[in-house]
């Protein structure tokens, strides 16, 4: 595992099981790593990852952001184990085809900052939006439709995070960027917050464990 994608584990789980109350936090995170680092292929990890969520079922609403970091870390790591073009194979292709349904929208925000980190620029919500996924494109209307309550509330990105909360509230449940619009909005307009930031963050938020935990794994993913 690389250092960023192993230090947004850790932060995701231990800091959604501190504010739960979670006593299992440092074991379930463990048994993770042990799947992360196991030698396997990306799908017998990938069930070994849903096992472990079984297992410990009080975290299970960190499941499918397990899977974006199980994915690059596959990116990162285990790909180098394979053939050069195995990414263009026809296997491969069937992989994605049968873990469509997995993960989250995160997933392109990591792809984003590891961009970022190659070009070596600072991650901007706007640049994220129109360089990186294209969603002003004709041919990009469906990455358009999916952050469409994002592009709406651009303007938020320099907002206070109990302003960013109160418009969250409002996002319609069904969008596939309602439960990741408060820290994902958060994080593009404060990178690298101190604890205080983290606290405020903290206080405004509606689903406490769960949005601090994602603001942590993509800081965590990005200043690592």
């Amino acid at each position: 595992m690389e250092a960023n994608i192993k230090a947004a584990v850790e932060a995701g789980v231990l800091n959604y099981g501190k504010v739960d109350g979670i006593s299992t936090a440092p074991e379930f995170l463990e048994k993770l790593i042990q799947v992360f680092n196991t030698d396997a292929t990306y799908l017998e990890k990938l069930e070994l990852l849903d096992q472990s969520f079984d297992d410990y079922p009080l975290f299970d609403e960190l499941r499918e952001v397990y899977v974006d970091l199980l994915l690059m870390n596959f990116f990162s790591s285990d790909v180098l184990k394979l053939e050069d073009d195995y990414l263009d194979s026809e296997e491969w292709e069937a992989i994605e085809d049968e873990t469509i349904d997995r993960g989250t929208e995160l997933l392109n925000i990591f792809l984003y900052l590891g961009e970022c980190k190659d070009d070596e620029i600072e991650p901007e919500l706007d640049d994220f939006l129109k360089e990186f996924l294209l969603v002003d494109e004709d041919e990009f209307q469906d990455e358009h439709e999916i952050y469409e309550d994002i592009i709406a509330n651009q303007i938020l990105v320099d907002s206070p995070y109990a302003e960013i909360a109160k418009v969250a509230k409002g996002i319609n449940p069904r969008s596939e960027v309602y439960e990741l619009f408060y820290p994902v909005m958060s994080f593009f307009g404060e990178l690298k917050p101190d604890d205080k930031q983290f606290e405020e963050y903290t206080a405004a938020s509606s689903n406490k464990a769960f949005d601090l935990a994602l603001y942590k794994v993509l800081s965590t993913y990005y200043s690592k």
